[in-house]
């Protein structure tokens, strides 16, 4: 058991880097196992393939971050408060050194082109967007999809300029979307209200 356990974890290091630094299709199963010093066949072992794999490596890595963020909303005082939780863990997360987001931007690439990832990811991401909705009040769940798309699309901007990006200014768009679409979702409830 503990030997799998530490093939398991070396062939998920091997492919965090691999990943980060190749991108998806350029970490063959192979080079991921040599560089695990493992097989390939223990890539498909523990993982059923390289998707499996990068799957495995990212919903652990994004189950840690959601529970940081859980408790730090839990405990902020204000939603600027929240917002701030929200992108710092996306920009300095807890785990993952800083790759599981542009491990996500990868994996967002590389589903775009493969149906069966993109249905993966479609409902790991319903997931996180149903958390969202029910923290913010959005009972019509369009925070949670406005929310990951401007927290995407912002560190991806950073990445690339890092001065363009401010903390103070991502905030603001975040508590911007979500002020906006409470707004949104009260005024269409009214309006049909005041139909009936």
């Amino acid at each position: 058991m503990e030997r799998r356990a530490e093939t398991r974890r070396a062939l998920l290091d091997a492919a965090a880097e691999l990943f980060a630094t190749r991108g998806i299709d350029g970490a063959s199963v192979d080079a991921i196992a040599e560089a695990a010093g493992r097989t390939s066949g223990a890539v498909y072992d523990h993982f059923g393939g390289k998707e499996g794999l990068l799957f495995c490596l990212l919903e652990g890595w994004v189950d840690d971050v959601t529970e940081a963020v859980a408790a730090q909303v839990a405990a902020a005082e204000g939603l600027d408060e929240q917002m701030a939780a929200l992108w710092r863990n996306v920009t300095r997360p807890v785990t993952g050194d800083g790759r599981w987001i542009a491990l996500e931007h990868e994996l967002w690439r590389y589903a775009s082109r493969r149906d069966e990832a993109r249905e993966r990811l479609a409902l790991r991401y319903q997931r996180a967007w149903a958390g969202m909705d029910s923290e913010w009040a959005s009972p019509d769940g369009t925070v949670g999809p406005a929310l990951m798309g401007l927290l995407l699309g912002l560190d991806m901007m950073r990445r690339i300029d890092p001065s363009a990006i401010s903390d103070c200014m991502a905030v603001e768009a975040l508590r911007g979307v979500v002020l906006g679409l409470r707004r949104e979702t009260t005024a269409a409830g009214e309006t049909k209200q005041e139909r009936r």
